[in-house]
């Protein structure tokens, strides 16, 4: 069995290379986490109970986990649309629009806060438009799911994208030769087979904004049991030298994440085994 195992290794050097591995994830991500779950439990389950289920951790938890949601169901739709755009059309000044699908990673989370917090206030460009009709963005959790939508884009546009340049067009013509229309087409042969990585681009982009911080304080008001966000939550603690109580916020996030991160690993599973492996 040992030797089986081994024969089929392709890299050389496989005992080094894996110690390495785990001594890497170890320092990197295990020790980190592990230290986080000991200060956690350090002032005691009481202290724990009492500082992840009081009204404002609450509130921030609802409002971090929600806006995040909903800006990756967004993110996903309007994704799959860039994507498509991207790989399906040329047009004068494709590059450029491809380029700045990618802003969001380049930009300091706090250069793009500020931009978006300057449109959407009340005098900004698109604010002063939006509010006289009801809307207010700013300030508000719209604007925390304008913020978190704006930094997500890219991953579920950067997924799509080699799937799409991969699907073979052969297919929707024999779909239309057959008489299927061109949204009976889309729904019965071409989304099945993106299935799987839309679900991957829509985990990545809520992974990512259920963390995020320096985009959304700034156009979120931060106004406890309004606006304020879990991850501000946990830097007012640390800013009061709660540790304990900061880190039990943080293992509270970090369980869901990993829950609905896991839940979506389930449901790709499923779509690639239901598809054939596609």
């Amino acid at each position: 069995m040992k030797r089986a195992f081994r024969s089929h290794s392709i890299l050389p050097g496989f005992g080094l290379t894996m110690g390495f591995t785990v001594f890497y994830l170890s320092l990197i991500v295990l020790i980190p986490l592990g230290a986080t779950f000991l200060k956690t439990f350090s002032a005691g389950w009481g202290h724990f109970w009492e500082t992840v289920t009081g009204a404002r951790a609450l509130a921030s938890y609802r409002l971090s986990i929600g806006a995040s949601l909903v800006a990756a169901a967004i993110n996903s739709v309007l994704g799959l649309l860039a994507a498509w755009v991207l790989v399906r059309y040329e047009f004068p000044g494709k590059r450029i629009v491809d380029a700045l699908v990618d802003l969001p990673f380049a930009l300091p989370t706090a250069v793009a806060g500020i931009t978006l917090t300057a449109m959407f206030a009340g005098n900004g460009w698109v604010g002063s438009w939006l509010e006289p009709l009801g809307i207010k963005v700013a300030f508000t959790w719209l604007g925390v799911v304008v913020a978190l939508t704006f930094i997500g884009l890219p991953f579920v546009v950067r997924t799509l994208q080699p799937v799409l340049e991969d699907l073979d067009r052969e297919v929707e013509q024999a779909a239309a030769t057959l008489g299927a229309s061109a949204a009976q087409a889309f729904a019965r042969v071409i989304l099945p087979a993106l299935w799987p990585a839309l679900l991957t681009g829509f985990a990545l982009a809520f992974a990512r904004a259920v963390g995020e911080y320096g985009s959304v304080i700034f156009i979120a008001g931060n106004m406890p049991m309004r606006s304020e966000i879990a991850p501000l939550l946990i830097v007012t603690k640390l800013e009061q030298y709660d540790y304990a109580g900061a880190t039990a916020i943080a293992v509270v996030m970090l369980v869901l994440s990993f829950a609905l991160m896991f839940g979506i690993n389930a449901l790709q599973h499923w779509a690639l085994s239901r598809h054939g492996g596609r």
